[in-house]
């Protein structure tokens, strides 16, 4: 991407200047509550998009805070043991499923077609539509607190017989988790169509930027597994109401069967949660090197090869199942041989920077921070992988440790990462440098202070989603606690002290930034118009 250059038809400053015979498009200039609600540009949704799940992180944050307020000693302080579980379950699904997964479709939203040169997404209705199945599923998830029984405990997997055996805030979750389905599965459709059928003149799908390839991939994940989703929760839903046994021994099902649909659902979902990750940083690292991406070609073959080999590793959350042994060795060494293409871009990312000019603004630290962070998390991920290993540590906080460190310090440091980097085109003005780096400093410290230790937790034996431990746990609990306060600080301090000022004012952002930066996403003023390249670019 490094030798783009472009053609306009004309100057790209019209969406600023309707007086010279632009006015045809006031009227896709709607005010107040009815440009958001009815809103078809790309832009408005993906800033909706962008506030719910930080909405919804910080809801998430909440609920993870009050766990580990129970768990800063031993015995029972705060909350009852049923209580307890629902809040486990409902802090996995509204981070999942609200906060991680919507980010990256706001800034697919955002950023898809400001890189491909297009002037909108493809379905600009459907669009709408997508993201405004999300707050109704939000007010679901949230009111099931509130009827009898509460919410559901099944934890986050809602597996069976647990699943089959609770209140109505188990049925509220499930019509929760298909509107959300629906919401990922017309989105998915948006962005493949909108890439495949819209890039400017010049730009092959070998050109386009990682982050659109990434996206590209993950939306047709999303298309593959959603449905497998839908099926594991409707059937939970007629095991409940309608008198089947899918998952009832006595009926003759089986609840194992329940986890294979689940997880062949789950794990490519943890990959769609990652990989549009990979895409932001594949952004940044080039730009704060000023160097081109090492190996280009190879990012986008790891990319795909993760995808497909994604299908086939879903039965390593299932080690202690008493499955045959040489389905172990299967998910074993399947698992084992994915680390290779992520090896891949660990390795390429590292090549960029070798020898570039790099400075360390706050997009970079986050980009490198999350390679540090992430990398450990990968590790954690292949010792699980080892059958006789994970058997041991299945359901500790060993487990609860490898997947925050992907989730957190890869999913959210690369969103962190990729607003800091794109914020000035959003807004127009440059967030605050010392308020960047004091967000990241104090993100990656707390972070380390909460999920590290949890490591030698779940080795010494303390298991997941229990409400109580023995007293030896007591040290490090009370130690991941504080630190998980300290992250939850950072947080708010990020909203408060960086998004709130960054919008409000600050320095005028120019057309491009980052020095290093390269794309068409840099060709248009900043803020970026609420209409661009109406006339497409022509990539050389």
């Amino acid at each position: 991407m490094s030798t783009t250059t472009l053609d306009h038809g004309h100057d790209q400053t019209h969406g600023h200047d309707h007086a010279h015979g632009h006015d045809d498009h006031a009227h896709d200039h709607p005010t107040g509550l009815r440009r958001w609600l009815f809103a078809t540009n790309h832009k408005d949704i993906g800033t909706l998009y962008l506030w719910f799940s930080f909405i919804m992180l910080l809801s998430g944050g909440v609920l993870a805070l009050m766990i580990r307020m129970e768990l800063f000693q031993p015995g029972l302080q705060f909350f009852h043991p049923e209580f307890f579980n629902q809040l486990t379950t409902m802090h996995g699904l509204v981070m999942v499923f609200g906060a991680i997964m919507p980010a990256f479709v706001g800034f697919a939203n955002w950023m898809i077609p400001l890189q491909i040169g297009a002037s909108d997404m493809a379905f600009a209705r459907m669009n709408n539509f997508s993201f405004w199945l999300l707050p109704p599923a939000a007010l679901l998830l949230a009111g099931s607190f509130f009827v009898p029984g509460g919410a559901t405990a099944a934890g986050w997997t809602l597996y069976a017989p647990l699943s089959t055996q609770m209140g109505p805030g188990m049925d509220m979750a499930i019509f929760a988790m298909h509107i959300m389905g629906a919401s990922s599965i017309m989105g998915s459709i948006n962005i493949v169509v909108t890439i495949l059928n819209m890039r400017a003149p010049g730009m092959t799908l070998m050109k386009m930027p990682m982050f659109c390839w990434t996206w590209l991939i993950t939306a047709y994940l999303l298309i593959a597994v959603m449905p497998v989703l839908a099926g594991a929760i409707t059937m939970t839903l007629t095991d409940r109401h309608f008198g089947t046994s899918f998952f009832n021994a006595a009926g003759g099902g089986d609840p194992v069967m329940y986890q294979h649909i689940f997880w062949f659902f789950g794990h490519p979902e943890v990959y769609i949660m990652i990989l549009p990750a990979f895409g932001i940083v594949s952004q940044i690292i080039p730009a704060f090197a000023r160097k081109p991406l090492f190996g280009y070609a190879s990012m986008v073959y790891a990319t795909a090869s993760i995808a497909i080999l994604s299908f086939i590793v879903w039965a390593h959350h299932m080690f202690t199942t008493g499955m045959p042994v040489t389905s172990q060795l299967f998910f074993m060494y399947a698992t084992m041989l994915i680390a290779v293409p992520t090896g891949v871009k660990v390795f390429n990312w590292i090549a960029t920077m070798w020898k570039g000019s790099m400075t360390f603004e706050t997009p970079m630290l986050f980009a490198v921070g999350f390679i540090f962070v992430f990398t450990i998390g990968g590790f954690t991920g292949l010792i699980l992988a080892v059958t006789p290993i994970d058997i041991q540590v299945h359901d500790t906080y060993y487990v609860v440790a490898h997947f925050h460190y992907v989730l957190v310090a890869g999913s959210l440091f690369a969103l962190f990462a990729g607003f800091y980097y794109w914020a000035p085109k959003w807004t127009g003005h440059m967030y605050s440098e010392l308020m960047g780096k004091i967000h990241f400093w104090g993100s990656l410290v707390t972070f380390n202070v909460t999920f590290f230790p949890m490591h030698f937790l779940g080795l010494a034996g303390m298991p997941r989603r229990y409400a109580d431990y023995p007293a030896q746990f007591t040290d490090f609990n009370t130690l991941v606690s504080i630190g998980a306060f300290g992250f939850g600080l950072m947080q708010a301090f990020f909203l408060f002290c960086v998004v709130l000022p960054t919008i409000r004012g600050g320095k005028a952002a120019s057309a491009k930034p980052w020095e290093g930066a390269e794309g068409l996403e840099w060709t248009v003023p900043s803020p970026a118009p609420f209409h661009t390249f109406e006339t497409p670019p022509t990539v050389k």
